[in-house]
């Protein structure tokens, strides 16, 4: 019934303010509401504060008690929703599919269905001695990656 009526109130929340997106919600057995969101740029704290009032002020604490909590998804933490590929197109990605295969790669494309990462590796020259730069790229559906995670570099 709480998990119902919170739903609803986000999704009137992200209605009202269309550049924000839920990545998760979860609502312990002590009534203890976890929200983290994230946006189609970067999530302030005014926006964390809009989605907690837009939630908090339409619960009534007389009928059940809670307490509730909104972050934002974090540096570093694995993402998880379409939108949140598509706003870091350009970055460094490391990503591990179903099968374990990992790559590290710039997110060149990012859609409905899935992603692709480009990267350059030295392999061995076809003839001869010595390694050849090549251009790597590797496409996958959102349902075949495991773990997508933002590689933070400092230049």
């Amino acid at each position: 019934m709480l998990e119902k009526r919170v739903r609803e109130l986000l999704d009137a929340a992200f209605e009202e303010r269309p550049d924000l997106f839920l990545i998760d919600l979860d609502i312990t057995s002590g009534n203890v509401i976890k929200v983290v969101i994230d946006g189609d740029h970067d999530v302030k704290v005014a926006d964390c504060i809009f989605v907690s009032r837009a939630v908090e002020h339409q619960l009534d604490r007389e009928e059940q008690d809670f307490s509730l909590e909104v972050t934002s998804a974090g540096v570093g933490k694995s993402l998880k929703h379409h939108r949140q590929f598509v706003k870091n197109i350009g970055r460094k990605l490391e990503v591990v599919d179903l099968d374990k295969n990992k790559e590290t790669g710039t997110l060149e494309l990012a859609d409905e269905k899935g992603i692709k990462i480009v990267w350059k590796a030295r392999e061995p020259k076809p003839v001869g001695k010595g390694k050849i730069t090549v251009d790597k790229e590797w496409s996958l559906e959102y349902e075949s990656i495991k773990q997508a995670k933002v590689i933070i570099t400092f230049n």
